[in-house]
């Protein structure tokens, strides 16, 4: 099981890497995509989105053919072995369009849909987030770790919103979160915002409702780094993710 595991853990750093690069390719020449809107104005895609997700899919393939995928974009391909790929092949891509560097690769998989790999990439920063289930997280090679708990004031927390969110709840933990002293902080990519919670940049992540390609690596990159989330399910739903005295805080501030 361990090194079915890293074998994975190895491919998706790779494959992160590899579509990453073409996303940047993509990115430096995005005036020339066709955007598509999906289920709102806020929720978009172009051809940027599914050929990046292609090549992740065409490589675990050719390296996995037993393994289910589930992209953002092309949707679940069933699988025999028990491990399952969970793919969003740009997080952020708002921001992609928008020529903004906030935006990721982000890849993730699971076994017994536990998470058990996450490799988020920010092609634009070169920076890769990796974690393995027991191993520890690191970002670029060096690990990750909780050193001091000094809770959300002072601090930035992010606050993720989609189509899916109630404005009015969005607005209402936002001043909220100020009122205790703490930052306000969004940009658009919550995959690599998690990754800034493990890597210690942000004190919290919340988000009334994120879906797994978004969700599953980066709660799996700040549990490893010793930070505190909020039980989710493979479905989506609730994120929530902060050191021990942060999250009983954004705990207070997101009730409704």
């Amino acid at each position: 099981m361990k090194d079915a595991v890293l074998t994975r853990h190895e491919l998706a750093c790779r494959l992160a890497r590899e579509a990453g690069a073409l996303a940047l390719g993509f990115f430096g020449d995005r005036s020339r995509l066709t955007i598509e809107t999906k289920n709102s104005p806020q929720d978009v895609v172009s051809h940027a989105d599914r050929a990046v997700e292609e090549l992740i899919r065409t490589r675990i393939a050719e390296v996995f053919p037993e393994d289910a995928i589930l992209g953002e974009e092309g949707g679940a391909e069933p699988g025999a072995s028990g491990f399952g790929w969970v793919v969003d092949p740009i997080d952020g891509t708002m921001p992609f369009l928008s020529g903004l560097p906030h935006w990721c690769v982000a890849i993730a998989v699971t076994h017994a849909d536990i998470p058990v790999v996450a490799a988020t990439f920010a092609p634009v920063y070169d920076t890769l987030w990796e974690a393995v289930a027991g191993g520890g997280a690191r970002r670029d090679g060096a690990r990750l770790s909780l050193s001091q708990d000094t809770g959300l004031s002072g601090r930035m927390t992010a606050i993720g919103a989609s189509d899916r969110t109630d404005p009015a709840h969005a607005g209402q933990v936002i001043a909220r979160l100020m009122a205790t002293g703490g930052v306000f902080y969004r940009n658009g990519s919550g995959a690599m915002m998690l990754a800034m919670v493990a890597d210690g940049s942000l004190a919290g992540y919340y988000e009334a409702h994120m879906h797994p390609w978004d969700a599953l690596g980066g709660l799996l990159l700040a549990r490893e780094a010793g930070y505190r989330v909020a039980p989710y399910a493979m479905a989506g739903g609730r994120v929530l993710a902060a050191s021990p005295l942060g999250y009983e805080q954004l705990v207070r501030i997101t009730e409704r």
